[in-house]
């Protein structure tokens, strides 16, 4: 599933790409991609809108359209193709937009689970489609105190902490582990037993390691990659996810492979520690 690095790769490609445009038609082929409002509704109130600026927040892409904003998920595979209307598309392109410039946004998802929002913008940016989500990684309410006061006493791995995104909205399995290497810590700590400059040091690696997948165009493994133009390049910097019986690049320790939050997790024995 693409994390927020590379929905936020997805993001720059797109408005570097179509800058812009009016979207003139929608045809939808699939229509439980549109998850609100209705799939008549979502073409009528879509047309003719521009878009005026492009966002992010966890792994969701927001599209401003003055008074509207179109949300999406990628979910597992969802890509957007930018192409002319002489092209061939499959059976899994399932929402096609014309644009005013001739072009075709193409919405395409092997696995059907992506989705698709479209509502009246409000001042406070919080829609029905967030209601689960809490602060993006980025967000400057996300700080120590907020985190330590909020999972002080809760008693679950430090991982599924950092996968649950209604503490944390845009963190995956890729970069989890890498949170956990870098912090120096088993992916089984429990986060109750961290104190606050712990907690102030999983945002800094956090961003830290954000930052830099963004930089690096985001993470292309298994079925993720940009249909955009952009590959990533980030799986080459990656410390310890993906790497199981591979030798710790720190300490050459065989990197191990266990389950945690029922997700497989690799880690290095010697240079995470249990707190």
């Amino acid at each position: 599933m693409p994390e927020l690095p590379e929905v936020e790769t997805v993001l720059r490609t797109l408005e570097h790409q179509l800058n812009h445009p009016v979207i003139e038609n929608v045809e939808v082929y699939w229509t439980l991609i549109i998850a609100y409002p209705d799939v008549d509704t979502f073409i009528k109130q879509i047309k003719g809108r521009k878009i005026l600026a492009y966002e992010r927040y966890g792994k969701f892409l927001i599209f401003d359209l003055d008074d509207m904003v179109w949300i999406v998920h990628l979910r597992m595979e969802g890509k957007f193709y930018v192409q002319r209307p002489s092209e061939a598309y499959d059976k899994h392109t399932h929402v096609i937009f014309t644009l005013d410039d001739g072009r075709q946004l193409r919405y395409h998802d092997t696995r059907k689970f992506g989705r698709m929002w479209l509502y009246p913008k409000t001042d406070e940016q919080r829609y029905p489609c967030f209601e689960k989500f809490g602060y993006d990684v980025f967000d400057e309410r996300l700080t120590s105190d907020y985190l330590y006061h909020r999972l002080h006493h809760k008693k679950t791995a430090l991982k599924a902490v950092l996968l649950d995104q209604s503490i944390m909205c845009g963190i995956g399995n890729i970069y989890a582990d890498e949170i956990c290497f870098a912090m120096k810590m088993h992916p089984e700590t429990m986060i109750n037993h961290l104190r606050k400059k712990d907690f102030e040091e999983l945002i800094y690696q956090t961003r830290r390691i954000m930052n830099g997948a963004i930089r690096s165009g985001g993470t292309t493994i298994r079925s993720y990659t940009s249909s955009l133009g952009v590959d990533g390049r980030f799986q080459l910097k990656l410390k310890v996810h993906a790497k199981k019986g591979e030798k710790c690049s720190v300490c050459g320790t065989e990197i191990k492979k266990i389950q945690v939050a029922q997700r497989g997790t690799c880690y290095c024995p010697v240079c995470q520690k249990r707190k």
